[in-house]
């Protein structure tokens, strides 16, 4: 089954082409150029360079968030209309998800042992980070905590009792960016994972596991995972507050 993989939660993006567990190309997007501009001739483009076409995509599969408001709407809506238009199923995964298993295994630290747990950190602008903490469950990561939005120091001050002692990874371009803060809170215990990786090879791989247990859905009953409250809504509240 050829399976059609995107990712616009960040400014490149990426998207996927794979059949049967075999890569036939992933692609990173421009970041000059936006997520409208460049879909879905992207696509088309992709297919095109190995003879594909639409018809012959059995699954498309999404990442739904979190990430950029406009970012998403574009590339769900995009999925969204090529899977109606040919009938086919649509698995939505969440990109934090995506992330922490795209560092692969825990990996051994340099002084022995393996992270316990491990963070996807995606940069959220604004000083802050989309966030989720995921803890080793032999060769799986299951999440621990709900999906949030806050500053660096206040999520690593929310998983403090959690993590406590324990080694821990971090991956991301949320870490990346903050990885200051977190050398400084949390020292040797916590291991950067980079460089991070185009993420809609993993999308694609989670989504190919997600249809073989029935779990991809009609491309209508996709939706984003936004964890932000969009702008509108919170210009509208300080408005109201200032008003009152």
């Amino acid at each position: 089954m050829l399976i059609l993989a995107l990712d616009t939660t960040t400014r490149a993006g990426s998207l996927d082409l794979v059949r049967g567990g075999r890569l036939i190309e992933v692609a990173e997007g421009d970041p000059t150029l936006t997520h409208a501009a460049r879909l879905p001739g992207a696509i088309l483009d992709a297919l095109a360079r190995h003879h594909l076409t639409l018809s012959d995509i059995g699954l498309y599969a999404v990442a739904v968030g979190p990430g950029s408001f406009t970012g998403l709407r574009i590339g769900i809506a995009t999925i969204q209309g090529l899977a109606f238009a040919h009938a086919r199923l649509v698995a939505g995964v969440s990109a934090l998800d995506a992330l922490a298993e795209s560092a692969g295994p825990a990996s051994v630290a340099e002084n022995g042992g393996c992270a316990r747990f491990r963070a996807a950190w995606m940069d959220a602008q604004r000083g802050e980070v989309y966030a989720r903490l995921y803890a080793r469950a032999e060769t799986l990561w299951q999440p621990v905590t709900e999906p949030t939005v806050d500053r660096p120091g206040a999520t690593l001050a929310a998983w403090a009792e959690c993590l406590g002692a324990d080694r821990s990874e971090f991956v991301g371009d949320g870490a990346v960016a903050y990885r200051a803060e977190l050398e400084t809170a949390l020292g040797p215990q916590a291991r950067l994972v980079a460089p991070v990786p185009p993420l809609a090879p993993i999308v694609a791989a989670v989504a190919e596991r997600m249809a073989a247990v029935g779990h991809a859905v009609a491309p209508g009953a996709i939706r984003p995972l936004y964890v932000r409250r969009p702008d509108a809504e919170l210009s509208r509240d300080r408005k109201a507050r200032t008003s009152v």
